[in-house]
């Protein structure tokens, strides 16, 4: 199947739709250190995105006629997330940076069968509420186009008049949901809550849903609190573990008076993720590793903690030093903190050990903050491409 990825960054989303078995058409970056990381990659032979055709530029000037007479089974894409991050300006459609009227574009010049957007938490804020529905009843019937010298709220009106009206619409339109993720529950070993958007053509099939947690924080608790499998299985000893805390503790003794085991996956660890890693300390970069390079000068201070070691990380921000939180930071069980590595925020956002980020620590800590985790990508996309694949099997189907 076939796809077209914008806004790709560094790859995470698009690698995760690769590997779900969509080949894409192209994909669209303006960044330049972005597309430095993938053409360095690509000339490396870093299999998932060899193929991958880039257009390094700004999405608004991309030329989607080569595609219009070729079927497009999928356009992804994260638009830029400032104009609705929790520690944006919060200004939405005010903001220069909002690029959904570029997803609605391409998806209106293109007809693909499906589309997977995916942006940052604050999206749902009660604030950006009218915007966000505008969004998605403009994703819903792309070809009802905003007027000239029309306002987004009197375009809003009328969309809302047909999507709530009597009249069969015979236009292009799509079947459009869209859930608040959390890619902890999915294996990636990181807190990232995500809002992603799944929109179907009305032509394919109905009945899809997006696809069920397959880890758990309980199941992780149990595992450390109840059996002990978590420190077994690395191996650390008693005197060495990290304190339960006393939530922890009331919230295993719940599990115990219920009687049965937690389904499902722990959480992955930042110890998880990491454990195999040479101390970056002791000089990580060698021939088979690259990124591992101790950066140093982390400091606790009030409100900038960093990552415990042995639960998922703090979502990663694509910022460097001075990130709300000190999520770009690991604390170790004595205590003291450092920065992660480039290769251990990489691990952390399920990027492959192959894959080389360009550019200083800070823009590549910015291209890895600014990504989709691979895995998360690749659970998302493999559901929409077995959804597709039905549509395509019963359209092949004789009569």
């Amino acid at each position: 199947m076939k796809a077209i990825e914008l806004f790709v960054g560094a790859g995470g989303l698009g690698m995760g739709s690769s590997m779900a078995g969509f080949k894409h058409e192209a994909v669209v970056e303006w960044n330049r250190d972005a597309c430095r990381t993938i053409r360095f990659n690509q000339a490396n032979g870093v299999s998932i995105v060899r193929d991958w055709p880039l257009y390094e530029g700004d999405v608004r000037d991309f030329d989607y006629t080569p595609y219009r007479n070729s079927t497009i089974d999928l356009i992804a894409g994260g638009p830029p997330c400032q104009p609705f991050s929790l520690g944006g300006k919060h200004r939405a459609n005010n903001d220069d940076r909002d690029m959904f009227p570029e997803m609605v574009r391409a998806v209106s010049e293109i007809h693909p069968r499906g589309f997977i957007i995916e942006n940052v938490k604050g999206i749902l804020r009660h604030s950006f509420a009218s915007y966000f529905n505008y969004i998605i009843l403009r994703l819903s019937y792309p070809e009802m186009r905003l007027g000239i010298g029309e306002r987004w709220e009197k375009h809003l009106s009328r969309l809302e008049e047909h999507h709530t009206g009597s009249h069969r619409y015979h236009g292009l339109h799509y079947q459009v949901v869209y859930r608040l993720l959390n890619a902890a529950n999915f294996g990636v070993p990181q807190k990232r809550e995500r809002v992603v958007i799944v929109g179907f053509r009305s032509d394919q099939p109905e009945g899809w849903s997006f696809p069920e947690a397959t880890h758990s924080e309980d199941r992780l608790l149990w595992d450390q609190l109840a059996t002990g499998d978590y420190w077994e299985r690395h191996r650390v000893p008693k005197r060495r573990r990290t304190p339960p805390a006393p939530e922890a503790l009331a919230r295993l003794e719940r599990m115990k008076s219920d009687g049965l085991v937690p389904p499902g996956n722990p959480w992955r660890t930042v110890r998880d993720a990491i454990h195999d890693l040479p101390d970056p300390s002791l000089g990580g970069n060698s021939a088979r590793l690259t990124n591992h390079t101790l950066n140093p000068g982390a400091k606790i201070y009030p409100g900038h903690t960093g990552s415990p070691l042995d639960l998922p990380a703090k979502t990663l921000k694509a910022g460097g030093h001075g990130v709300p939180g000190g999520e770009n930071m690991l604390v170790l069980p004595d205590g003291s903190v450092r920065y992660f590595t480039v290769r251990e925020s990489a691990r952390l956002q399920t990027f492959p050990d192959d894959y080389t980020f360009l550019g200083s620590w800070g823009e590549s800590m910015r291209q890895l903050g600014n990504a989709v985790p691979v895995h998360f990508a690749r659970e998302i996309a493999s559901s929409v491409w077995q959804h597709l694949d039905i549509s395509s099997r019963e359209i092949e189907r004789p009569a």
